[in-house]
């Protein structure tokens, strides 16, 4: 289901933080498979067609992310801080947060539960819950 500009989901929750909350299988088996929409730059990605950005949709490139290596360190991160939603789709958590250096908050949505593959982007500023991902990040950065 595609958002309609400047409207969000307000049913997303980040699940309450527990040190078993995620486990390692998660962490070395979750995949990155990205999404052209999200894409100016190509990168490495692999994608099909290789970029094909929307003026609807938040760039990667903003936050310089151009390479699977770097996507999947901030899923990786954010799965190890437990920054999961509460819907989950078998084991997967259908999002996962994390924040970059600079402040910027990051969502990655479930594409597959069997494989656990994610495609992800930076949040929009406009976003109310963007807030609420800095905020939690921050909790949970103390608690590392």
């Amino acid at each position: 289901m595609q958002r309609r500009q400047g409207r969000f989901n307000t049913k997303r929750k980040i699940q309450a933080f527990s040190e078993n909350s995620v486990s390692d299988v998660l962490v070395k088996n979750v995949k990155y498979g990205g999404n052209p929409e999200h894409k100016k730059n190509p990168g490495d990605f692999e994608l099909t067609p290789p970029s094909s950005p929307r003026t609807a949709k938040s760039l990667c490139d903003t936050v310089e992310i151009f390479t699977k290596k770097a996507a999947i360190a901030h899923i990786k991160a954010g799965l190890r801080k437990g920054m999961i939603s509460e819907q989950m789709k078998g084991k997967w958590p259908q999002n996962i947060w994390a924040v970059t250096r600079d402040g910027t908050p990051l969502e990655a949505q479930l594409e597959n539960p069997d494989t656990g593959m994610y495609h992800g982007y930076p949040m929009p500023e406009s976003d109310p819950f963007s807030h609420e991902v800095i905020k939690e990040w921050k909790i949970r950065d103390k608690k590392d």
